[in-house]
């Protein structure tokens, strides 16, 4: 589905992207976080085709660059901010659907689903639209056509509480799509995704496959042994509820299995202070024993 094999790129002798290796497969659904300026948005761009970097990037087989339209037709696409489209609304859903062969009704109806009439905007110019009407009608366009690969940059962002919960609950009835969504909310996606993604400086700083779906509803016990003290890895545990021995590098405790790909992403931060981790799923009436070892 994906590739990308030494993937680089520079904007004024900054390298944002530094010989990034990665692959995804087909119905695989990722979360991708990282600080503001880790290369996640460059990194879409590259897929997208919008730029000339160093390296190979396929998708769908394809170079985006060089076939463009071919791989654009196929993916369903939010961006992070939305373009100063001058089109109406009305002209900018023919078009997105023209490219597809999809039905404007579909859109119609995903844009409903979120909270937003479509017939009551259709001559307003897309530019004219509010935050969250221009986000609604971009989510509308991307989950409303027949596409192989969403890629969904802080999808969220300018949506309400009420156009949030219906947004999740749209993208968790399309299981078999493949996915990337960036996002500064783990725990919110945490339950749409199979693999989470951190990346830092333009490099991959932790990438988990989630292939046990217990181990998003269970209670985990947790164990993590640090190789060396660090005061501010301790207190981020204490702020968790951990408990540590007398000479304070062994820590115990228990995470929720909704926050646990939060954890994971707060162990990968301190990876180079840990010696060993385990999570255990915790014992019930109902549920047998599992135990999971994670390497960060």
């Amino acid at each position: 589905m994906i590739e990308l094999d030494g993937l680089s790129k520079t904007f004024r002798r900054t390298r944002v992207i530094d010989k990034l290796r990665l692959k995804i497969e087909p119905g695989e659904r990722v979360a991708l976080i990282g600080a503001n300026g880790a290369g996640k948005t460059t990194l879409i761009r590259c897929l997208l085709g919008e730029y000339v970097a160093e390296g190979k990037v396929r998708v769908f087989g394809l170079d985006p660059r060089a076939r463009r339209s071919d791989v654009l037709r196929r993916i369903g696409f939010v961006p992070q901010l939305p373009p100063p489209l001058k089109m109406t609304v009305s002209d900018l859903v023919g078009f997105a659907c023209g490219v597809s062969a999809a039905q404007t009704g579909h859109v119609r109806a995903v844009a409903g689903e979120l909270g937003l009439d479509l017939s009551e905007i259709s001559g307003r110019p897309f530019v004219k639209l509010s935050g969250g009407q221009k986000q609604k009608l971009l989510i509308a366009i991307a989950l409303g056509r027949d596409t192989s690969l969403l890629i969904l940059d802080e999808p969220a962002a300018n949506l309400d509480p009420v156009a949030r919960q219906k947004f999740f609950r749209l993208l968790g009835e399309r299981r078999h799509d493949t996915m990337i969504m960036s996002s500064h909310r783990v725990d919110e996606v945490a339950a749409l995704v199979s693999r989470v993604i951190e990346m830092d400086r333009g490099a991959i700083s932790f990438d988990q496959h989630l292939a046990d779906d217990r181990l998003n509803s269970a209670m985990m016990r947790v164990r993590v042994e640090m190789s060396l003290a660090e005061p501010a890895f301790a207190a981020a545990l204490a702020q968790w509820g951990f408990s540590n021995n007398a000479g304070g590098r062994v820590w115990s405790g228990e995470v929720a299995g909704p926050d646990r790909l939060r954890f994971l992403c707060l162990l990968s931060h301190y990876s180079g202070s840990i010696f060993s981790t385990s999570l255990d799923e915790a014992e019930s009436m109902e549920t047998p024993h599992a135990a999971a070892s994670l390497d960060v």
